[in-house]
Order: C-alpha cells, then sequence, then structure tokens
C-alpha cells in the first residue's frame, strides 16, 4: 500500500513538473513573439592579417553581425567590394575594415598603389655592406649617408633619414623577417629627397643605415650659453703729477715758488 502511494505521488509530481514547463515554454513564446526584433547590419572584417600591400582575396575576408546604426567610419558591408583592393597598412584579425585602409589597384605596378600622395619610389644598389648584410626588409626606415673625398681625406655627412624601405629586389612582401642578400633597395622618398639621394650617389658613395623600431626624429636640445651684460669699457685719464714746490728760506721768511719750467708751463 504504502509502495503504491508512493508511486502514484511520484507519477504526480512527474506530471506537474511537465505542466509547469509546458506552461513556461507557452509563455516565453508569447513574449519573444511579441517583442520586437533588433535590427542588424553586416559590416566585413579581416578574417586572417592583411599584411600592407597585399592584394586582398576572400581568405581575408569575414562578416560580422551588429546592432543597426552603429557608428562606423565609412566601411565595408560586402566582401565583394573589398576584394581586389591593396591594403595600405596592416590590419590585425577581427579588425573593422575601414574604406581609408584600402586603394584601387590601376594598371602597371602595385607599387604605385601602396605611395603616399606626393612620394616617390627610388631604387638605389646596395651590397651586403651597404644593404645592412641583408637584414633591410620592406617595412623598415633608414637613413642615407654619403661618403665622398675632398682633397686628401674623406667627408661624410646623413643627407636623408627616416625613409621608408618598400622593396628589397622585387620583393615588396612584409611578411618575410629574415635577412635577405640583394641588389636594389626601393625607398619612399619626396621629389626633393630624391634629388638629394640622386646628387649623393653622383658625387660620391651612399651608404644605408638601419633605423630602430622606436627611432625619434627629435633634434637635440642645444644648450644656449646664458646672456652676459656688456662689459662697460672705461676709460681713466691719468693725471699729471704736480711738480714739487721750492722752499725758500730768507731769514725768518719761509717762501713757496714753483720751479722755472714748471711756472713756464702753467703760464702757457
Amino acid at each position: 500500500m504504502l509502495k503504491r502511494r508512493g508511486f502514484m505521488l511520484m507519477v504526480i509530481s512527474l506530471l506537474l513538473a511537465l505542466g509547469a514547463a509546458w506552461v513556461a515554454r507557452g509563455w516565453m513564446a508569447a513574449r519573444l513573439k511579441g517583442a520586437p526584433r533588433q535590427a542588424q547590419m553586416a559590416v566585413v572584417v579581416a578574417a586572417t592579417d592583411i599584411p600592407f600591400g597585399a592584394k586582398v582575396d576572400n581568405r581575408y575576408l569575414g562578416l560580422l553581425a551588429l546592432p543597426a546604426g552603429t557608428p562606423i567610419a565609412p566601411h565595408f558591408a560586402d566582401p565583394k567590394q573589398v576584394v581586389g583592393l591593396v591594403a595600405l597598412q596592416e590590419i590585425q584579425p577581427g579588425e573593422i575594415l575601414l574604406q581609408r585602409q584600402f586603394a584601387k589597384h590601376p594598371t602597371g605596378s602595385m607599387l604605385s598603389t601602396v605611395l603616399k600622395p606626393g612620394m616617390r619610389a627610388i631604387s638605389v644598389p646596395v651590397n651586403e655592406v651597404v644593404g645592412v648584410a641583408g637584414f633591410l626588409l620592406p617595412g623598415n626606415y633608414v637613413d642615407v649617408v654619403e661618403a665622398r673625398m675632398v682633397g686628401s681625406g674623406a667627408v661624410t655627412q646623413t643627407v636623408l633619414q627616416d625613409l621608408q624601405v618598400l622593396a628589397v629586389d622585387q620583393t615588396d612582401s612584409h611578411e618575410k623577417d629574415q635577412p635577405i642578400v640583394v641588389h636594389a633597395v626601393t625607398l619612399e622618398v619626396t621629389p626633393q629627397q630624391a634629388d638629394l639621394l640622386v646628387k649623393a650617389m653622383t658625387e660620391g658613395r651612399i651608404q644605408l643605415t638601419l633605423r630602430g623600431a622606436n627611432a625619434s626624429l627629435t633634434p637635440p636640445v642645444k644648450k644656449t650659453p646664458k646672456h652676459r651684460a656688456p662689459v662697460r669699457v672705461v676709460r681713466v685719464l691719468a693725471r699729471k703729477p704736480r711738480p714739487a714746490a721750492i722752499v725758500i728760506i730768507r731769514g725768518t721768511k719761509i717762501q713757496r715758488a714753483l720751479p722755472t719750467m714748471a711756472r713756464g708751463r702753467a703760464a702757457s
């Protein structure tokens, strides 16, 4: 009898639990059905690293859903809008792709696409020494040192600073990090810097020096000497010594008189 009553209680509890679950499910479904669905928009993101200067294809791209109206700079909503463009900077995975980060690939070399407005690309011949033993790679920054003979001695000077390496030989990939011994390095310069570089190569020899990643172009502060007040020159005129007087004693009278020469000067 007790076992039968216990079994009946278990069945009733199970039925009540199922009923409660069914009621809760219906209530949740009614709430979700009545609630307005938030609109979303799709944005194109980087699925992997996109190197500087890389021509984008589908393997670099992914989609991300965001609430509609999310404030974002001009971006891409469809991967087809990005395929074929050239990256103007390195982009990290998961980063939203913005229109200012890419440029169209015109007819001709892809190198012309990554040049900044007003800049030029110029190649200089190098060897293992001039090219820093092959450690110059696309994306590095260098200074240009000129050496030339003047008379019987050599004169050196840094003619250009902070030039970006666009390519080494015919390689413009930024993904490599191993030394490459090359014969030419392509630098990004202004037209004025191009003139100075060609002049330096014509007058003597050039050497490229690799800049550190955190190198600063801030010139050293020169210590100016403290201001000194002008020195006043005072001209002192020496006074002529007075001639000694002659004492004449006549009896009890004492008389002082100037020498004859001094008397003559005084008279004059």
